[in-house]
């Protein structure tokens, strides 16, 4: 297993049929992308919300997260 880190608590692998196979063990289908630390990665589950049950653009912690998307959101300050 070639595992790059955790998005969320889910592991970003470096082949799609790792991301595949988490998926399968997990009752997924599908995989998705993400980078993180400049390197292409992929999760299983067909997209972020299906794999950690939230929406990507969050206020959520997250663990070595290294987002490519161009958006951000920032915090409403509580």
């Amino acid at each position: 297993m070639s595992l790059m880190g955790n998005i969320a608590d889910v592991p970003l692998f470096t082949t799609v049929q790792e991301a595949l196979n988490w998926a399968m063990e997990n009752g997924l289908s599908g995989y998705h992308t993400h980078s993180l630390q400049g390197q292409m990665g992929f999760m299983g589950g067909a997209n972020h919300q299906q794999a950690t049950g939230m929406p990507l653009n969050t206020n959520a912690p997250t663990t070595n997260t290294n987002r490519s998307s161009g958006s951000s959101n920032s915090g409403s300050g509580y």
